[in-house]
């Protein structure tokens, strides 16, 4: 009966929760996740504490690149393709992250609510096709195809980054 009780509860709690999402960007009208092998040229950026390495970046409509992203830093850092009203939500989620203890100043916190799972309060996950975070030390990728031209950014989303000039500009040609 006891274990009933509990379920019923965690059943309700479940129920009750509202997912908190990093803004999910399943559709973006710049782009979109490519993969790895499709790409026609890579681009190399080193995320420093507080900078990207080049702080420019320049691509054609049609390309795909592949970003190839080394944190030589000390803290965890994002990089996130979008423009600035995507990347002011974002950062609005990732304060929440924060908040909450999932997002720690070196990486995310797998112990009390683990990245991607949902542990009764709310569900959190930072899994945007075009975002990935870098530990420091660490190297990851990202393969994007860029469908139209226009202005946008990449940029480091964790709380105080982007203000502190973790942003780039990158443009998309004809």
């Amino acid at each position: 009966m006891r274990s009933l009780a509990r379920l019923t509860l965690v059943v309700v709690l479940l129920s009750a929760s509202q997912p908190l999402l990093a803004s999910p960007a399943s559709s973006v009208d710049f782009g979109h996740a490519a993969p790895k092998a499709s790409a026609t040229r890579t681009v190399e950026l080193t995320l420093g504490d507080m900078f990207f390495e080049p702080k420019n970046v320049q691509v054609k409509a049609g390309e795909t690149v592949r970003f190839v992203l080394v944190n030589k830093g000390q803290l965890l850092h994002e990089f996130n393709l979008g423009d600035a009203a995507m990347h002011a939500h974002h950062q609005q989620d990732m304060l929440k992250m924060q908040e909450s203890g999932l997002l720690m100043p070196t990486g995310m916190n797998h112990g009390g609510m683990a990245h991607g799972m949902d542990h009764g309060k709310m569900a959190m996950r930072h899994d945007d096709p075009n975002s990935v975070l870098i530990g420091p030390g660490k190297t990851a990728e990202l393969t994007w195809t860029f469908t139209k031209a226009r202005d946008l950014e990449f940029a480091c989303n964790i709380p105080g980054h982007y203000q502190a000039g973790m942003v780039g500009k990158l443009t998309i040609t004809e």
